[in-house]
C-alpha cells in the first residue's frame, strides 16, 4: 500500500546510507573550530563574549529589541511565564496538540494549563476556540480576566507554531488584548519562520526559542527569550543569572533565581550555527517541494505553509485518512528504515494533565489520530 510512497522517501534521501534519521543536526569545520576557539579561552560556563554576541546575533535575524539566552526550550518557557507575573492557582491558555514542555513550564509556576483545540491550516491554537471558551467561561473582574467556576485568573495565553507554521498571531494578541491575557508565543520549532514578513516569536511581548539537537539550527540544548521590552529582558537575564547582584567579588542575590544562563561554549556553537539557518531553510524548502510532487497523486496530504506565512519547514508532516492507516504507514517505514514519528499525544490524554480544564478538542484529535512526521533534515 505504501510501497510507492517509502521508495519515493529513500529517492529523496538517496545520500544518506542505512536508516534515514528523522531530523539529524548539521556540523561543519566552522562549527568544530568556534567550539576549539571558546575552549581555549577558557570562557565556557555561563559568562563570556559568545553569549553576548549571540543574544545580539537574535535580535538582527528576528527583529526582536532584546534576547536572553538560556540552557533550553523549557527553561526559556519558564522565564517567559515568570516574567508575565503567572504563579500559583493562575491558569495559562494553551493547546493540547503540543509538546510536553509547553504544559510543565506552566506546572512549574503553580499555575495550571487550559486546553483549547488548534485551527486545522495552522495546528496552532484556534483564536475562535478560545474566544468561545472565554466567552462561555470567563468573565472581566476588577480590569482582569477570571475563571468563573473555579474564580482563578486567566494570567496568560501560550500558543505554539507547530512544526515551524505560524499561527494565527494576530487575531489571537487582538483576543487577548480585549481579555488583558499575556501572550507568550512559544516558537520553539520555529526560527526562520515567518508571517507577512514578520518573524514568529516576535508578535507578543514574549516569544521563546529552542535550539535543542534535532531544531534547525542546534548548540546541543540551548533556547532564548525574545522581548520588546529591553527593560523586562534585563529583569529575565537578571534572574536566569541566580539573581546575582553585580559585584566584582561579593556574592549577593535579591530574590530566587534561576541557573538558567547558557553556558558560553554552546553559544559559540549557537553563533556558528546561525551563521548556516539561510542554507538551512533553502534546503529544507526544497525539500518540502519534493515531498510536495511526490504526494501530488495520492490520498494523503502534505501539510503546506498557512496562508501568509513561510514556514521553516522544521518537521514535514503527512496527514493520512484516519489512526489504522497512520500506524500502518509508521509500522511500515520504520521497518525499512526510514524514521518517522506520529503527534505527540494530546496533553489532556496524559495523567498528571487529565483533570485539566479544557474545551472540546475535535480538530486536536484529528490531527493526533491522522499525523506523521517525516525525515526532514537540511543537508549540505
Amino acid at each position: 500500500m505504501f510501497e510507492t510512497l517509502l521508495a519515493g522517501i529513500r529517492s529523496i534521501h538517496d545520500h544518506v546510507d542505512g536508516q534515514i534519521p528523522l531530523h539529524a543536526p548539521w556540523f561543519d569545520a566552522d562549527d568544530e573550530a568556534a567550539v576549539v576557539e571558546c575552549v581555549r579561552s577558557s570562557f565556557v560556563s555561563s559568562v563570556g563574549p559568545e553569549i553576548v554576541a549571540f543574544e545580539r546575533d537574535l535580535c538582527e535575524r528576528t527583529g526582536c529589541s532584546a534576547a536572553v539566552a538560556v540552557v533550553n526550550g523549557t527553561a526559556a518557557l519558564h522565564t517567559a511565564l515568570l516574567m508575565a507575573d503567572v504563579g500559583t492557582n493562575d491558569l495559562v491558555i494553551t493547546q493540547a496538540l503540543t509538546f510536553i514542555a509547553t504544559c510543565n513550564a506552566i506546572r512549574y509556576t503553580g499555575a495550571q494549563p487550559v486546553f483549547i483545540d488548534v485551527d486545522a491550516d495552522t495546528l496552532g491554537l484556534s483564536p475562535e476556540a478560545v474566544k468561545r471558551w472565554l466567552e462561555e467561561q470567563c468573565e472581566m473582574h476588577d480590569g482582569k480576566c477570571r475563571h468563573r467556576d473555579t474564580g482563578r485568573w486567566v494570567k496568560a495565553c501560550i500558543p505554539m507554531h507547530t512544526f515551524g507554521m505560524v499561527m494565527r498571531i494576530t487575531e489571537l494578541l487582538n483576543l487577548c488584548e480585549e481579555w488583558r491575557i499575556t501572550v507568550i508565543e512559544d516558537a520553539a520549532e520555529a526560527l526562520g519562520s515567518s508571517r507577512n514578513g514578520r518573524h514568529a516569536g516576535t508578535f507578543a511581548p514574549i516569544g521563546t526559542l529552542s535550539f535543542n539537537g534535532n531544531k534547525v539550527i542546534t548548540c546541543g540544548g540551548g533556547g532564548a527569550v525574545l522581548f520588546k521590552s529591553i527593560e523586562l529582558a534585563a529583569q529575565a537575564k537578571h534572574l536566569t543569572t541566580q539573581a546575582k547582584v553585580p559585584h566584582p567579588w561579593s556574592f549577593a542575590h535579591d530574590r530566587t533565581g534561576y541557573n538558567y544562563r547558557m553556558p558560553n561554549l554552546n553559544a559559540a556553537l549557537a553563533r556558528s550555527q546561525l551563521r548556516k539557518l539561510d542554507h538551512n531553510l533553502a534546503a529544507k524548502r526544497e525539500l518540502h517541494h519534493r515531498y510536495s510532487h511526490l504526494l501530488a497523486s495520492t490520498p494523503w496530504t502534505l501539510v503546506g505553509d498557512p496562508s501568509g506565512t513561510i514556514s521553516n519547514h522544521w518537521l514535514n508532516a503527512i496527514l493520512f485518512r484516519d489512526r489504522e492507516e497512520r500506524d500502518a504507514f509508521l509500522e511500515a517505514a520504520n521497518n525499512v528504515g526510514i524514521q518517522c514519528r506520529p503527534a505527540w499525544e494530546l496533553a489532556t490524554d496524559l495523567p498528571m494533565y487529565q483533570q485539566a480544564l479544557q474545551a472540546p478538542l475535535p480538530m486536536s484529535r484529528s490531527i493526533q489520530d491522522r499525523l506523521v512526521n517525516i525525515p526532514s533534515s537540511a543537508h549540505p
